[in-house]
């Protein structure tokens, strides 16, 4: 399974999203997250497999004004 991180090409090992997130080091709490351009809650995380071809957009909070 292929999948796309940001714009970044990677075959994980991660089964769902949380597990992801994980393993690619984000902090899971501070964090949204979309795939194929759909927000996934953070609840909702650790129940959504990934599937070949996914795109998996991680945003951080910005602070600034």
């Amino acid at each position: 399974m292929r999948v796309e991180v940001n714009g970044e090409g990677m075959v994980p090992r991660a089964n769902t999203l949380a597990e992801l997130l994980l393993d690619c080091g984000f902090e899971t709490a501070a964090v949204a997250t979309a795939v194929n351009g759909q927000f996934v809650p953070r609840g909702a995380r650790v129940g959504h497999r990934l599937a070949d071809g996914d795109r998996i957009e991680v945003l951080s909070p910005m602070q600034g004004g």
